[in-house]
């Protein structure tokens, strides 16, 4: 009988490196452009933009890897916190940004 070879690192190691689904809200029925932003995705406004939903909410989704992540939303070119953030940080930058831990 024959075995298919086990990942390198065994399988917990591979689960740690799976990316989990994160979903985000953001209540700014003014805004024209809003993005999620943060150390997954080197703070490009332009890698996650949201959509903006019927009431006026702004909604995304995004994998992110097992970990603490900063970010913030890009309101109309405005670091925005989350106020349903995990807690509440400084960037390289001193700039205030939301806490996520994934896991």
């Amino acid at each position: 009988m024959s075995f298919a070879p086990r990942p390198a690192g065994g399988i917990r190691s591979q689960a740690i490196k799976a990316a989990i689904p994160v979903s985000f809200i953001c209540i700014a029925p003014a805004a024209t452009r809003v993005s999620v932003v943060g150390d997954f995705n080197a703070w490009n406004p332009d890698a996650h933009p949201m959509e903006k939903a019927f009431d006026g909410s702004w909604k995304g989704s995004i994998a992110i890897r097992h970990g603490h992540h900063q970010y913030a939303f890009l309101v109309d070119g405005v670091l925005t916190v989350d106020p349903r953030g995990q807690g509440v940080s400084r960037n390289a930058q001193g700039q205030r940004v939301s806490l996520l831990a994934v896991s």
